[in-house]
């Protein structure tokens, strides 16, 4: 039985699965947690990562493994490989001006849907970039490589297996900087690689940095970035798009995933290149493509709202549901954190429709639900597709409200795969296409039903427009 490993380094936390190649079986698995913040030192995924791969048995019996990571994220890299400064996070959102910026010079939206099939917002690579050329010049004058949070765990894990055992990791020197890989599904999420030509934008990253540094070579879908051993180490890819691979989606489907970040994102045959911006026009990782549009509010939203009604997130769904839909009228609009969609970096949430009867715990627990779920329907909205099945997946979609009212709101029955690690069983599934042709069994899925309630949508779109304005 041959064995591979999947690696989900994500904004919260480290895991790893062992799986059989073949069958997809579950044989471990392990886990670690990232410090919070919006920009860390990689060396604490690196830390995770290895804490991690331990406690899931360690790698001497896997034949290959892959990395997914949080997307976008800058990684700049000295001439010695070292980490020039923290890296700055997808949900950085210091670079919002940058975006602007760059939008403006290149001609606005359309011109850079055009040139790299997404117009950039903060989260993006490009604008870090900028944010670093303008704010901290030393910094940038020092960057000779520029990659992503997988590309780096892949290249370092890349020196620790070429290091030998277990025991010589933790020391083990990275490689050469011109190792440095990535895959097309990350890379289309910088905003200098374009997904319909298949190559980078160097004049978009000169432009917008000043220069134009080395960057990590683009590997094809089944392409190892590292044979040099006895466990091989595939592409890896963005953590959306593992998730594609690891919940089995395809050409029809559309995927929602309620974790610290919202999405929504379609397995497609042709690049997309939305001129409003909403729609992120990404490869994936597979040799298609994968529109997706993300919001930066969502299992967020039912942490506050449960710290506010001071009780635990199971007893925010309990209350949720004995509450009536629509919440009584009450509306959360939650961006907590701003929002990438819309793009209102700056923006903050707040309550609607608050009365005397609406001034309970459920109904802001209901109002907390349907307000987060509300903000992935416009992200449904923003795809333009009726999809044949929606996949419910990500930590908060393991609620049962959140299961429950997702129908309601998104006015489609919703399919919820049994709760798991779909990043990382993506990152598992790539690895063992290294190997062979898996053909892993589609997990067993519950289908929830519930009449439509426009409504809820309605005071949510009045609650935004006034937001906005």
């Amino acid at each position: 039985m041959a064995l591979v490993a999947g690696v989900d380094s994500s904004t919260q936390s480290c895991k790893v699965v062992i799986r059989d190649a073949d069958t997809g079986e579950l044989v471990r698995q392990g886990r670690a947690a990232h410090p919070e913040g919006t920009e860390v030192d990689p060396s604490h995924w690196w830390a995770a990562l290895l804490r991690a791969v331990d406690e899931a048995g360690g790698l001497d019996d896997v034949a290959a493994v892959s990395v997914a990571g949080q997307q976008h994220g800058m990684v700049c890299l000295d001439e010695s490989g070292a980490v020039v400064r923290d890296a700055l996070l997808w949900n950085d959102t210091r670079s919002a001006g940058a975006a602007a910026e760059l939008v403006a010079e290149l001609g606005g939206p359309r011109a850079w849907a055009e040139a790299v099939g997404s117009v950039p917002v903060a989260s993006f690579t490009v604008t870090k970039l900028r944010w670093l050329a303008e704010h901290e010049p030393a910094n940038a004058a020092r960057t000779a490589a520029v990659c992503l949070p997988h590309d780096w765990l892949t290249w370092r894990l890349a020196g620790a297996l070429a290091a030998g055992p277990r025991a010589a990791w933790d020391d083990a020197p990275p490689p050469a900087l011109d190792r440095l890989t990535t895959d097309r599904g990350d890379a289309s999420g910088t905003g200098y690689w374009s997904p319909a030509t298949g190559a980078y934008r160097a004049d978009l990253l000169k432009a917008a940095f000043g220069a134009v540094p080395l960057l990590p070579r683009v590997l094809g879908p089944e392409e190892a970035a590292y044979a040099g051993g006895p466990v091989m180490i595939a592409a890896g890819t963005g953590d959306n798009m593992a998730a594609a691979l690891g919940v089995g989606a395809g050409p029809g489907d559309v995927v929602v995933s309620l974790g610290t970040s919202g999405t929504a994102f379609a397995v497609a045959g042709t690049p997309s290149a939305d001129a409003t911006g909403a729609v992120a026009g990404f490869a994936d990782a597979t040799g298609r493509f994968l529109p997706l549009v993300c919001t930066l509010n969502a299992a967020r939203v039912l942490d506050a709202a449960a710290r506010m009604a001071g009780v635990g997130l199971d007893a925010l769904g309990e209350l949720a549901l004995q509450a009536p839909p629509g919440a009584g009228g009450l509306t959360l609009v939650p961006y907590l954190e701003g929002e990438r969609t819309p793009n209102r970096p700056t923006a903050t949430g707040s309550l609607h429709g608050l009365t005397l009867a609406t001034s309970t715990p459920a109904h802001l627990a209901r109002a907390a639900v349907e307000g987060m779920l509300c903000g992935l329907a416009d992200a449904l909205d923003a795809l333009g597709t009726r999809p044949e099945r929606v996949l419910l997946i990500g930590g908060a979609a393991r609620s049962e409200a959140v299961r429950r009212i997702a129908p309601a709101v998104f006015g489609v029955p919703v399919t919820v795969p049994p709760p798991g690690e779909y990043v990382a069983d993506g990152a598992a599934f790539q690895a063992a296409s290294l190997l062979t042709s898996p053909a892993w069994q589609a997990a067993d899925t519950a289908v929830y039903e519930a009449p439509p309630v426009p409504e809820i949508r309605e005071r949510y779109a009045r609650a935004t427009a006034h937001v906005l304005d």
